[in-house]
């Protein structure tokens, strides 16, 4: 049967319902320009864990559940699921540390960034050049022959592994069980942790975007990727779409509101926001695809996309618990160092693993 969602077509209807979905997911009780994102909503997951205690960022988002449960059911009917693994996992999971550091230095992920942009939020500007920049700098290793090698066929069982996690995870969250006094399972009362959609509303729309992004290989990193690589315009159309339906409908609802200042769970330092941006377009470049890339592939069977998507869990517990991640009130006291220390590794990665020598 043919995959109408990997047509051009295809690809900016999927990028339109993913803009128009996240702004009604604001709509509905989530964060300000935080319809979806993945970096953010990991933190929640991890905060929710007890991975880390910033009490405002704590919440089992049921997107993310939904993002990999419905990839899951659309490769199984695609026939597309695929259990492997076996690529550089440890490297993987590094990867996926730094990319959450730099993402919650900008306090975003590609698309949020997006988001913010469609929301009116001025500071992410900076946050996309800083993405493409760390993207371009990732082509270049690409271009030099990188790769953390290729992946194995695995048992079918293994693949449910992540699947389940995520559904063990959506069990824990509408049966509210607490493991001890206080928790955890910990949920905000306050903050942006405690601002979400009905549990109903973000599932159903995180299992239909799982399922279409599933089929269209939506990945932002990938449209700036292949626009650097190959000149192909075909995935960033999506993300194009993604942009203008969400802006239109922020406009319709009341939601967009341009400017730098007071914007939510923003701040306000442009050096730090293309950093931030960039230390986690170089780490996705890296690891081959951005963090909703990551859960999809998640979910069709791809370990290694798992590694990476639980390294992004710890480090946000990482960022938190260590006084990294950025708040509304600007960087946190060791964010630019683990900036340049996440840089620092990801060019060590870039240099050494790769296939061939440059000419």
């Amino acid at each position: 049967m043919k995959n109408l969602f990997a047509s051009r077509t295809g690809i900016i209807v999927v990028g339109a319902v993913i803009g128009i979905g996240a702004a009604l997911l604001q709509y509905f009780g989530n964060p300000g320009n935080m319809g979806i994102c993945v970096a953010c909503f990991e933190r929640d997951i991890a905060g929710a864990l007890g991975l880390h205690r910033a009490d405002v960022v704590q919440y089992l988002r049921p997107e993310i559940m939904g993002f990999v449960l419905g990839a899951f059911v659309a490769a199984l009917f695609a026939g597309e699921y695929r259990p492997r693994g076996g690529s550089a996992p440890l490297i993987r999971f590094f990867l996926g540390i730094f990319a959450m550091i730099g993402a919650l230095i900008f306090l975003g992920c590609p698309w949020r960034t997006i988001l913010r942009l469609a929301g009116g939020d001025g500071n992410a500007i900076l946050g996309l050049l800083g993405l493409v920049a760390g993207i371009f700098i990732g082509v270049q290793f690409l271009k030099r022959g990188y790769s953390l090698g290729r992946s194995y066929p695995q048992k079918k069982a293994s693949g449910w592994v992540f699947p389940a996690l995520m559904a063990g995870l959506f069990i824990l969250l509408v049966s509210q069980i607490t493991f001890a006094t206080g928790g955890p399972i910990f949920f905000s009362v306050k903050g942006p942790g405690s601002q979400h959609a009905p549990i109903i509303v973000s599932l159903i729309a995180g299992l239909v975007i799982g399922g279409i992004a599933q089929r269209s290989r939506f990945c932002t990193m990938g449209a700036f990727r292949d626009i650097f690589l190959i000149r192909d315009f075909h995935l960033v159309s999506g993300v194009a779409a993604t942009l203008v339906f969400a802006f239109v409908t922020n406009w319709i609802v009341g939601q967009f509101h341009p400017g730098f200042e007071g914007q939510p769970v923003a701040h306000t330092n442009h050096i730090w926001n293309f950093l931030g941006m960039a230390l986690s377009g170089l780490a996705f470049t890296l690891a081959g695809g951005c963090p909703g890339r990551q859960l999809f592939l998640s979910g069709e069977g791809d370990m290694d996309a798992a590694i990476f998507a639980l390294g992004m869990i710890a480090g946000a517990g990482i960022a938190h618990s260590l006084a990294m991640a950025s708040s509304p009130k600007g960087i946190a006291a060791f964010g630019p160092a683990a900036v340049l220390v996440g840089f620092l590794f990801c060019l060590v990665i870039g240099l050494t693993q790769r296939d061939k020598v440059s000419a």
